[in-house]
């Protein structure tokens, strides 16, 4: 639930392009999610363990996409500016968006660390951890997105889109300094 950079893209999504266009973004960030945690737990980690110079690539990868986000954020036009004909972010661009960003290694890599052993047998551990993760952020990042929406009629006066924007793309910069520097 806290404002890292999928809720943050969520909740701007939600307000350009409403609810409803934003769910496919909405279920690639759930679903995205999900499978990098089956999939970094079911055998990607050995990969990373055999080369741990693949996570400072990672983090630097993603935050150099995040800073870019931002950017695109605090210079977005208010909503009434905006092209008819833009297009939300899709299911597999956010599906995807997940292996480059370094808050949800991070969680990944938390999640299976804590949790990797709680039932007896190891794969039914993650597969269960990737489960319940993505139910779990079904509401959370979901409240984001309506969180958006309510704000779209507001955000149509540039001389609030102008702040609020900033903040956004601030507090997305922000949600990526802790990792950066774990």
């Amino acid at each position: 639930m806290t404002p890292g950079p999928n809720n943050l893209m969520l909740m701007t999504s939600g307000v350009k392009y409403g609810f409803g266009r934003t769910l496919p973004h909405l279920a690639g960030v759930v679903l995205g999610f999900a499978l990098m945690i089956a999939v970094v737990g079911l055998g990607l980690d050995v990969l990373v363990e055999r080369f741990p110079q693949i996570l400072p690539v990672v983090r630097v990868a993603g935050a150099l996409y995040m800073v870019w986000l931002a950017l695109k954020v605090a210079l977005a036009k208010p909503i009434g500016k905006v092209a008819s004909g833009g297009r939300p972010i899709g299911f597999f661009a956010a599906a995807g968006f997940q292996w480059v960003n370094p808050k949800a290694w991070i969680m990944v890599l938390s999640a299976l660390a804590t949790y990797g052993g709680v039932l007896d047998d190891y794969t039914s551990s993650v597969l269960l951890i990737a489960a319940l993760s993505g139910l779990i952020t079904i509401p959370c990042s979901g409240a984001w997105t309506l969180f958006g929406a309510s704000l779209s009629r507001l955000l149509t006066d540039p001389r609030v889109t102008r702040p609020f924007n900033w903040t956004m793309a601030a507090l997305l910069v922000a949600s990526i300094a802790p990792v950066l520097f774990e």
